[in-house]
C-alpha cells in the first residue's frame, strides 16, 4: 500500500537519478522487469519523463505490460520463447505457490521458481545478439541505467556498458544484496528470508538461521547459473553475481526501515517507501465524506 508520501518518494527517485545536476536532463537505459514489478517501476520512469529526462526502455518481445507506453522510446529484441510460453510457466508457477508455497531456498531451487527463470534467463543472450541495438546502446551515451535486480540483464547491461546503475527493488532473495553493498547481515539477529524468524533468536533459532544462510550460499550459485554464463560470454572475462551486484552506485529500497528487522544499512542504501504496484486512489466513501 503506497504510503502518504508517495509523491515525495517519487521526488527523491528523481533527484537520486540525476546524475548532471538538476538544472539539466538525463539520458537514463531502463531494463525493467516484467510484470508486478514493472507496474512499481513505470510510475517512476514517468515521473522522470515528466521532469524532463529522456528515457529509453529496452523490452523482449515475449512480454506482458513492458514498453506499452508512448511517453518514452521502447527498443525491443527478439526472443526464444512466445509469450504464449511465458504465460505457460508463470501460470505453473503461480498455481505451485498457491498449492505448496515453496519456503526455503532449497524447494526455490528445485521447484518451479527455477522452471520459470530457465525460460527467462536466456533472452538477455537474444539481447546481446541484436548487434544493431547492442551498437545504438554504445551510441546513446546513457547517464545511468535504471534497474530490478531481479532482471539480471540490467546488471549485464551496466556492466558491459560501463554507466552507473541504479538498483529499485523491495528485497532480493539470497545473500547478493548484502555482499553487493557489503552490508552486514548478523544472522544472530537478522532472520534470514523463508526462515520464519523473528530478530528475538533462541540458540537454537539462531543455528537454524545460519543453517538458511548455508544453504543460500550453497544453492544461489546454481539457479542463476545461466544468466551468470552469459555475462561472462557478453563480458568476456568470469564473471560472478557478486560482481555484477558490487557495481550498483545506488539502491532504492521500496520499503522504509521501520517496517522491517533492524539490520545496518549503507549510505548508498536509500528507503523511499511503499512504492508496491500502481498509486493507489481513494476510497469512494472518504470523497463522499468530504463532499458532504
Amino acid at each position: 500500500m503506497a504510503p502518504a508520501g508517495f509523491p515525495a518518494s517519487l521526488s527523491l527517485c528523481v533527484c537520486l537519478l540525476l546524475v548532471c545536476g538538476f538544472a539539466q536532463a538525463g539520458r537514463l537505459l531502463v531494463v525493467p522487469m516484467d510484470g508486478s514489478h514493472w507496474f512499481t517501476m513505470h510510475s517512476v520512469v514517468e515521473k522522470l519523463i515528466h521532469r524532463g529526462h529522456e528515457v529509453v526502455v529496452v523490452v523482449p518481445e515475449g512480454s506482458w505490460q513492458l514498453g506499452k507506453s508512448m511517453n518514452f522510446t521502447a527498443k525491443t529484441y527478439s526472443t526464444s520463447y512466445t509469450l504464449e510460453d511465458l504465460d505457460q510457466k508463470f501460470k505453473y508457477f503461480s498455481h505451485t505457490q498457491w498449492k505448496t508455497p515453496e519456503e526455503s531456498i532449497l524447494s526455490l531451487m528445485t521447484g518451479s521458481a527455477k522452471v520459470f527463470y530457465k525460460l527467462m534467463f536466456p533472452h538477455c543472450r537474444s539481447l546481446f545478439n541484436d548487434k544493431k541495438l547492442v551498437e545504438y546502446l554504445k551510441q546513446s551515451s546513457f547517464d545511468a541505467v535504471f534497474l530490478d535486480p531481479f532482471e539480471l540483464c540490467g546488471l549485464t547491461d551496466a556492466k558491459y556498458l560501463s554507466v552507473p546503475s541504479v538498483m529499485f527493488t523491495r528485497y532480493f532473495f539470497c545473500h547478493y544484496l548484502e555482499e553487493g553493498t557489503q552490508c552486514p547481515s548478523a544472522l544472530s539477529y537478522v532472520p534470514r528470508l523463508f526462515s520464519k524468524l523473528s530478530d528475538t533468536m533462541t540458540f537454537k533459532e539462531r543455528v537454524s538461521n545460519f543453517v538458511f544462510y548455508m544453504e543460500e550460499r550453497a544453492f544461489c550459485h546454481y539457479l542463476f547459473k545461466t544468466a551468470t554464463d552469459i555475462a561472462s560470454e557478453v563480458l568476456q572475462s568470469p564473471v560472478t553475481l557478486e560482481d555484477l551486484f558490487s557495481q550498483a552506485s545506488i539502491w532504492l529500497l521500496r520499503t522504509d526501515f521501520v517496517l522491517d528487522f533492524p539490520k545496518p544499512v549503507m549510505p548508498n542504501m536509500m528507503f523511499i517507501g511503499g512504492l508496491n504496484c500502481q498509486q493507489g486512489k481513494p476510497l469512494f466513501f472518504m470523497l463522499s465524506l468530504f463532499s458532504t
